[in-house]
């Protein structure tokens, strides 16, 4: 579903799609989550 939307926001510029966009970037960060919290394999970036 992001993909679609990102695509039509790219084609149209529309507002509306855009924070549709906004809301599926957020239910994804939630949705990965509760996955990390949960995994002892974590991996961080190298500095």
């Amino acid at each position: 579903m992001y993909e679609f939307t990102w695509k039509v926001f790219k084609e149209t510029g529309n507002v509306d799609t855009y924070l549709l966009l906004k809301e599926l970037e957020k239910e994804e960060h939630i949705n990965i989550l509760p996955h990390m919290e949960n995994s002892d394999e974590i991996d961080y970036p190298v500095t």
